[in-house]
């Protein structure tokens, strides 16, 4: 399996913490976000590359960051060449542009690179493995109001997801999309399928709705702690709870 973590945004929201300095490599107890990602994606089995890719902007920095990490799975930074806000490729443009340069023919994972999260991945690893298609992680807020800010899913007593709402003004669910999801070997060709019929790239929540009406795709909602790293209320939050993966942790 193939992971691909899109960190190419520009975080504008956290100037002048970002302004200099990506989102992803901000420090929560006493580790960049991303080591924090990367750990939970060492603990899956069958993991063979990691992929992130950045921007004309940050690339730099990650590439510096590299330099100084260790990890037992192959890591490799890309940059999309974009400059500014105004001409990003946005997460679903990312994410294909990695699979057409790195010819990414295998089971893939994307993590999006703001996520903070005090669970492992092996349970939704796990039900992606029985199902064989799409899963979309997921987190219940439990509540509406948070709902109303986010990507939401809507499943059934199965676990197939049957809506998804980008931002909606009247959440059907609580269940807040984690920016997590798995897509089998035969699915991944989706992503140029739908750039190429004309959809926004900008947000995977797009691709999601879109995703619903061509195929089945399935959702495994988590309850511990996630943290969207998006404002800076939000970032000193994760500051105070978040809690790393332990002993496992060098």
């Amino acid at each position: 399996m193939k992971v691909i973590i899109p960190v190419a945004g520009y975080a504008t929201r956290l100037y002048p913490l970002t302004e200099n300095k990506p989102k992803a490599l901000l420090e929560v107890k006493g580790r960049p976000i991303l080591e924090h990602i990367v750990k939970r994606i060492e603990e899956l089995p069958n993991v063979s590359e990691i992929f992130i890719v950045s921007n004309g902007k940050y690339f730099q920095n990650f590439d510096q960051w590299l330099k100084g990490f260790s990890s037992n799975v192959s890591i490799k930074i890309l940059n999309d060449g974009t400059k500014s806000n105004e001409d990003r490729k946005g997460q679903v443009g990312d994410i294909q542009f990695v699979i057409e340069q790195e010819k990414i023919d295998d089971n893939l994972l994307v993590v999006a690179g703001d996520n903070l999260f005090n669970f492992s991945l092996r349970p939704a690893y796990c039900f992606f493995k029985e199902k064989n298609l799409v899963v979309n992680g997921l987190w219940d807020s439990q509540s509406l109001e948070v709902a109303k800010q986010q990507g939401i899913g809507v499943i059934d007593g199965s676990g197939k997801l049957v809506d998804f709402q980008e931002k909606d003004e009247n959440p059907k669910s609580t269940l807040i999309s984690l920016g997590i999801y798995f897509f089998p070997k035969e699915k991944v060709s989706l992503f140029k399928k739908f750039i190429e019929e004309g959809n926004d790239p900008d947000k995977m929540g797009y691709f999601m709705i879109w995703l619903l009406k061509n195929d089945k795709v399935y959702g495994y909602a988590y309850k511990e702690k996630w943290f969207d790293i998006g404002w800076h209320s939000a970032l000193e939050k994760s500051r105070k709870e978040f809690e790393p993966l332990g002993k496992q942790m060098p």
